[in-house]
Formats: structure tokens, C-alpha cells, sequence
């Protein structure tokens, strides 16, 4: 904790820290602009990713790739690319040569052709004897069958730093590029979303031909200037004192349901390095037609009793989609809409099939902070014996831990559920053989892990480290937990579907990013349930804005030929959260096309909020 406490609020950090975004978002787009004809175009495959990722001076290798291109994914935009860039950063001089300190054990400084062909050729992204040939050839880091591991890392450096100047020099000499600086810089849901569109007419309306201004969109503007620009429009909401809780305290599974058949299944929101979220995502299976009940709610962990779970304030919800056959995207059936306290649900009669279940949450509440923390928590002991032993701190979380993983609440783990513990926190999966292994070495009931054997193998893997808690670390930060053992970065939930004829099957199928679809199901919700305004001054620029009780939902919907900047001012608001963490920002809309402009909630749920926002046209 401590380097954290040294970024104190000062304005020079401030500002140095923009400059860097600036120049952070001109490589990116420098990068983006040697593959992609504009910032407005998508990347379509694996392959293009990679192309893009190595101009940005990044080496990604399948396994990074798979993670950002799973089976789900048609496209990828340039925020996402942005985004990826944010978690992946460019190795270091010092990562390199770690990884290679790793393999000369004696410290000699270069390391034996014969020993490179046989790992290079194994593990990890295998390469081919041919390609590892290739770098062996070349005589500036190798000599008499090794190679100069110093040299090599130099020459990679300096290789991908000049990959990302010739990309940055391309940009800055081809002026067409260079107007293109605006981005959508901020927020979960960055992605614009395509509507279906009839057949433009050939005339054009010269009204929403706009020119844009170059230079920064993101200058904030004052209220005044926003007011009297010639297209804005604005938007107020009060909302009363936790009027979340009292207006709308529906019984939302009646007791007539206990009849009902049920299926449940935990899960969880992760918080990503850039403030992405992700979570599992569910198949329902219905046998029949239906009437059905479906809740999402802030999972509480039996043992956390009287820790404060910052995670039971954030707001859930869940989007119903089902697949169509002509259609490629899901189309969105409903979302739980009705509120008692933390939980939302749906009631609603559902056809027999499969449809997709999606959470979500808004970003307001579940995000990135910045807290100091005093000290950081001891995991292992050693006994008397010098063995070593979890503490009772870290035991206790193991077990939370545990709940939160057995998605199916039966108090022992699969390997499916342990496989999606594994994906968040190393990124591989464990395979039938290896999870007979375990079977060997821990506890297992009907071929399943217990909690003693979940707490044993965390305890062998500190062993095996001979006692140096810095995976158990990884492994933790990645669930949310932060140096003090509190989950502060991730909010587990549970789903319950109850059906009226027959039984429910619910089955975790992933665990990503919402991506497109819920974007899409998301606008679409605000489109089909909220209040449209016209953006004064234009004729073809909607402001959608969907009211709860909990929270306030705004799509910017844009009609046009044109790509649109919109500048978004929440001056006026009081007692206000919002998930983009700012208060004035820009959003940048492609051609017919929709895009969330902001989620916001109650900063203080115990006292009146009011919502007040403006969008106007740049």
C-alpha cells in the first residue's frame, strides 16, 4: 500500500496524468490505424488482433488472444482494443530478463540452443523447430550454440518501441488520420451498438451534416455554454429518500410459489484491471411453457457475519435473452425490473427452450477506489514443527471463497465450478487426469472437492513455494480481495428461477465480459421502457432515459448518416453516482447506431437525489 499513498491530489499529477492518457490513446490509435481503416471500424479476427497488438509493440500469445477472443466474439471495436492494451501492458526490460533468469540457473548470462529448442518447442505457445531456428540464425545475440539472453532483450525492446514511432510518425504525417482524435475514453459500456436500418435515401439532410471541431472533445464546457449550445437537451429526476426499498416493496416470490419447482446457481462480478466487469453468464433450460419467477440478489457468505460486505450495496439485475433462428443476435425478452431492498426479479410467462441468463451491474457501485490500507494481512504460519499452516485470516476467506465458487450450493466443488475458479485466477483449466490427481492428494466427495480439500490445496501450493505467499496473493487479488482480506472488488450474487409446470435448469456457461449482446440487451431495455427525447436542434438524435427505483439509465441513440459527438453535464445533479466516475464527458456515437451514455444511482440512498443532465451535440 504504501506507493499508493504517495498519489496525493495534486494538479501537477493531475495533469501529467492526462498527458500520459493522450499519449496512451495516440498509440493506441496509431497501432489501430496500421491495420483498420478508421477507429470507427471493427477488428473481425483473431489474427487482425494479433496484427494490432504486436504494431502496439505488445507480443501477445495465444493463450492472451484466447482470453480476449473467446468463442462468443465476432468483433472487437477500438475501445475494446484500448482496453486490452490497458491490461496488457508491454514486457519490461527487467520481466524479460526474470524470464530468462529463470531458465539459467547458474547465472552465466546466456543460455544453451540445445536447452531453447526443447522448451520453445514444449510449453506454452509451442513454436515450431523452424521458427525457433530462425532466432537462433541471427548472429547479434548468438554465438557458439547460445544465446546472449542480455543482447536478445535489448534488440526485442528496441524492436517493438520502433514498431510503435512508425506507427505514431504514420499517424502524424497522414492528416485524414489525425482528425480522428476523439474516443470514447471512459465507462463499462463503450461499445456502440448497430441498429437495423432501412435503405438510406440518397438525399441527405445538410442538418446533421456536422462538421467536427479538431482538437479535444473532452474540454469541459461550463453549464452556461452548455445551455445555450444550439442542440442540447435536458433531463431532471428526483427521486426520494431510499425510495429503492419503500416504494416498490413487491413480494416478488409469493408464497403460492413454494409450490413451484426450483433451480438455483450462485456467481459473481469480477472488477478487471481497466474497470471492465465480468461475470458468469447462464443457459436456462425450460422442458415447457411456463410461468416462472426469476431473482438476482447480492450474495451473502454465511461466515461474514459482522465484516462489512461492501458488496451487498451494489446493484444486480439480470437480462433475459433467447436465441432466434434467423436472427445472429439473442433478443432480449426482459430484465428484472422488480425491486425488494438488493433484490431484482422478473415474473412473466416464458415458451419452452433455451434462453441465455446475463447479469449486470451498472459500474456505479462495484469500481475501481483508491483506499489505504495500514497493513497487509499475514496468510501462512509455521508451527511448532515448522510446518507450515494458513492462518485463521486467510482460512476464513478460503471458506467464503469456497461458497462463493460452488456455484450450485451443494458444499463440494466439480470440476466445472473449480475449472471457472481456475480461468479467474490463472487463466488455465484442469483437465480430467489432473483432477484425478487431485483425488489422490485431497479430500473429494463423489468425485467432487470438499472444503477441507479446497483448504489443503491452497496450503500445497504454499508449499510448494516453500512458504512465499505471492501466488496465493495473485490468487486472491484476482477474486477481489484486496492486501487487508476484504472483497472490495467483486460482488458474488445468487440466481433463483422458480417455474410453475416444470423444472428449470440453470447451468453457468462462461465467465467474460457482458460484451455485445449485453450492451445491446441493455439499450434495448432503456429504448423499450424509458422516456425518448429529441435532442433539440437535431432531428435524428434520441436521448432514451430509463427510471427505477434504484437506478437511472441514459442512451444516446443516433439516427444519422453521420457519427455524432455528444458532451454529457451533470453540473446541476445532486447526491449522484455515475459509472463513468466523471461529471462532464463526452461520448462519441457511430452512424446509426445506440450507446449507453451513463448509469446513475443514489450516492446516498438515506436522502433525496436528484438527476440532472444535459447532452448536447459538439
Amino acid at each position: 500500500g504504501k506507493q499508493k499513498a504517495t498519489h496525493s491530489e495534486n494538479p501537477q499529477g493531475k495533469k501529467s496524468q492526462h498527458a500520459e492518457e493522450a499519449i496512451f490513446y495516440m498509440n493506441c490509435r496509431a497501432a489501430y490505424l496500421t491495420v483498420l481503416k478508421s477507429s470507427l471500424e471493427n477488428i473481425k479476427s483473431k489474427e487482425q488482433l494479433s496484427l494490432v497488438l504486436q504494431q502496439a509493440g505488445r507480443n501477445p500469445s495465444q493463450k492472451t488472444i484466447n482470453k480476449y477472443w473467446t468463442s462468443q466474439t465476432t468483433s472487437l471495436n477500438f475501445d475494446d482494443f484500448c482496453a486490452i492494451l490497458k491490461k496488457e501492458k508491454a514486457a519490461t526490460k527487467n520481466e524479460l530478463l526474470e524470464a530468462f533468469g529463470k531458465l539459467d540457473t547458474d547465472k552465466a548470462g546466456y543460455i544453451l540452443h540445445d536447452e531453447l529448442y526443447k522448451i520453445l518447442t514444449t510449453r506454452g505457445d509451442k513454436m515450431t523447430w523452424e521458427e525457433v531456428t530462425s532466432i537462433l540464425k541471427q548472429a547479434d545475440f548468438n554465438c557458439s550454440g547460445k544465446l546472449d539472453y542480455n543482447k536478445f532483450c535489448e534488440l526485442y525492446l528496441s524492436t517493438s518501441e520502433q514498431c510503435c514511432k512508425a506507427a505514431r510518425a504514420r499517424l502524424e504525417t497522414d492528416p485524414r488520420l489525425r482528425q480522428q482524435h476523439f474516443g470514447n475514453q471512459t465507462g463499462n459500456f463503450s461499445e456502440g451498438i448497430t441498429l437495423p436500418v432501412p435503405k438510406p435515401s440518397p438525399r441527405v439532410s445538410k442538418k446533421t451534416d456536422h462538421k467536427l471541431p479538431k482538437g479535444d472533445s473532452r474540454a469541459p464546457s461550463r453549464p452556461s455554454s452548455a445551455q445555450s449550445s444550439k442542440s442540447s437537451t435536458s433531463t431532471t429526476v428526483t427521486v426520494g429518500a431510499s425510495s429503492s426499498s419503500r416504494s416498490t416493496k413487491l413480494i416478488i416470490e409469493p408464497d403460492t410459489m413454494k409450490e413451484w419447482q426450483c433451480a438455483q446457481s450462485k456467481g459473481c462480478f469480477y472488477l478487471e484491471e481497466d474497470g471492465e466487469i465480468i461475470s458468469h453468464k447462464y443457459r436456462l433450460h425450460l422442458p415447457q411453457r411456463s410461468a416462472v419467477c426469476i431473482t438476482i440478489k447480492p450474495f451473502k457468505i454465511p461466515q461474514a457475519e459482522g465484516k462489512s460486505c461492501h458488496w451487498l450495496s451494489v446493484d444486480t439485475a439480470l437480462f433475459i435473452l433467447k436465441e432466434s433462428e434467423t436472427q445472429e443476435n439473442l433478443q432480449l425478452v426482459s430484465f428484472t425490473e422488480l425491486q425488494n431492498e438488493e433484490m431484482f426479479g422478473w415474473r412473466g410467462e416464458l415458451g419452452a427452450g433455451l434462453y441465455w441468463l446475463l447479469p449486470f451491474t451498472t459500474g456505479c457501485r462495484l469500481r475501481k477506489v483508491k483506499t489505504q490500507i495500514t497493513g497487509e494481512a499475514k496468510l501462512l504460519w509455521r508451527d511448532e514443527d515448522g510446518e507450515l499452516a494458513l492462518t485463521q485470516e486467510f482460512r476464513t476467506a478460503l471458506l467464503d471463497i469456497f461458497e462463493t465458487i460452488d456455484l450450485d450450493g451443494n458444499g463440494l466443488l466439480s470440476l466445472e465450478e473449480y475449472n471457472f475458479f481456475e480461468l479467474r485466477t490463472s487463466g488455465e483449466k484442469c483437465d480430467q487426469e489432473a483432477w484425478a490427481v487431485c483425488k489422490e492428494n485431497f479430500e473429494m466427495k463423489k468425485n467432487e472437492l470438499t472444503r477441507q480439500g479446497f483448504l489443503d490445496l491452497n496450503l500445497m501450493e504454499a508449499n510448494d513455494r516453500d512458504g512465499d505467499p505471492w501466488d496465493l496473493w495473485v490468487t486472491l487479488l484476482s477474486l477481489g480481495y484486496n492486501r487487508a482480506l476484504e472483497m472490495t472488488e467483486a460482488c458474488p450474487f445468487a440466481i433463483s428461477i422458480f417455474a410453475e409446470r416444470c423444472k428449470p435448469r440453470i447451468k453457468a456457461v462462461s465467465l467474460e465480459a457482458g460484451g455485445s449482446q449485453l450492451s445491446r440487451a441493455v439499450c434495448r431495455s432503456v429504448l423499450n421502457k424509458g422516456e425518448a427525447k429529441v435532442l433539440h436542434g437535431s432531428e435524428n438524435i434520441f436521448i432514451h432515459t430509463y427510471t427505477s427505483g434504484s437506478r437511472i439509465t441514459s442512451v444516446i441513440e443516433n439516427k444519422s448518416e453521420n457519427k455524432v459527438i455528444i458532451h454529457v453535464n451533470n453540473e446541476q445533479s445532486k447526491n449522484c453516482l455515475n459509472n463513468r466516475g466523471l461529471t462532464v464527458f463526452a461520448v462519441e456515437v457511430a452512424p446509426k447506431s445506440m450507446m449507453v451514455s451513463q448509469h446513475v444511482m443514489a450516492l446516498n440512498e438515506q436522502e433525496e437525489w436528484i438527476y440532472s443532465c444535459v447532452h448536447s451535440l459538439v
